[in-house]
């Protein structure tokens, strides 16, 4: 995904919302942690989820569950950039997933297409200064701190107005830095410093989220809000793996709202489901012309 001068090149688009499939190549990831800890099994599970339908592969080396401990820069690059550059020898799509820069720079150079940062830039200065040099498309996530202490629960009077509001702000300084607006893609952060009401009522109002003018990525899998919703008479919730349904669910509700992409573990579902919406877009737009023809023709 790099072209001759060695800069990144554009944001990939698809003619429909893209599926972007999870490597967590981490011991500790909330819903697979250690199932794809090695490089070879990792690039491995990349290589299985591009089969399942997977546009992009989404490789991160450091869990950003409430209360997870950070790795070190050493140890992240020692996780991640193998499998970066394993996926791109087979002509993957593939997205970076940290907060450092350095970890970002090395996935570009090793053939990553974009960077994906929980922090939208916020947790390393020297992030938005590499992506802007790289000229690469730039994930800006809605943060509010590291999920440890008090930044795990999410205080709110207007959920969607203040993440619309606080990601409007946050694009504006990655602007400032150099990021191209045109390759700046946007992310509600479901689950960061969020209870499940707040995750639902963003998923209501994507539309607001939309309104900002720059293409949406959805990243709702297996997500705590989830497990709520689907929790037992008892209040129990179903682990993770058992949410891959509800996961699908919401990926065909945010293609429907006009995602660019939706982040998921298990692909199939989703991949099916982000299909089925394109197919209905495409049979409404054909049930359409009709009458669009005679209104044009009213108009004359």
């Amino acid at each position: 995904m790099s072209n001759h001068n060695g800069r990144v090149a554009g944001l990939p688009t698809w003619d429909r919302c893209a599926v972007m499939g999870v490597v967590n190549v981490t011991p500790d990831s909330f819903s697979d942690g250690g199932r794809w800890f090695d490089t070879a099994t990792a690039v491995k599970r990349g290589l299985d989820l591009i089969a399942q339908g997977a546009d992009l592969v989404d490789v991160g080396g450091e869990s950003t569950r409430p209360g997870a401990p950070r790795v070190d820069e050493a140890e992240e690059l020692r996780r991640v950039i193998p499998v970066v550059r394993g996926l791109a020898a087979e002509g993957a799509t593939i997205s970076v997933d940290t907060m450092r820069a350095k970890v970002a720079e090395q996935a570009l150079a090793a053939g990553a297409a974009l960077v994906n940062d929980v922090s939208g830039g916020l947790a390393d200065p020297a992030m938005v200064p590499v992506v802007a040099d790289a000229g690469a498309p730039f994930v800006v996530m809605h943060w509010r701190g590291l999920l440890q202490g008090p930044a795990v629960r999410g205080v709110y009077g207007d959920v969607v107005t203040e993440v619309v509001d606080e990601l409007r702000a946050r694009v504006e300084a990655v602007v400032e830095g150099g990021v191209g607006a045109d390759r700046i893609v946007i992310d509600p952060g479901l689950g960061f410093s969020k209870e499940a009401e707040h995750d639902l009522a963003l998923l209501a109002r994507l539309d607001r989220l939309r309104d900002l003018g720059l293409p949406l990525l959805v990243a709702a899998s297996r997500k705590r809000f989830l497990g709520r919703v689907l929790a037992g008479p008892d209040g129990t919730p179903p682990p993770a793996r058992e949410r891959d349904a509800a996961t699908a669910a919401v990926s065909a509700l945010a293609a429907q709202a006009g995602a660019w992409a939706v982040r998921v573990h298990e692909v199939r579902a989703t991949a099916d489901a982000v299909r089925v919406v394109r197919a209905i877009e495409e049979a409404r737009a054909l049930a359409d012309a009709p009458l669009r023809a005679q209104a044009a023709e009213d108009v004359r």
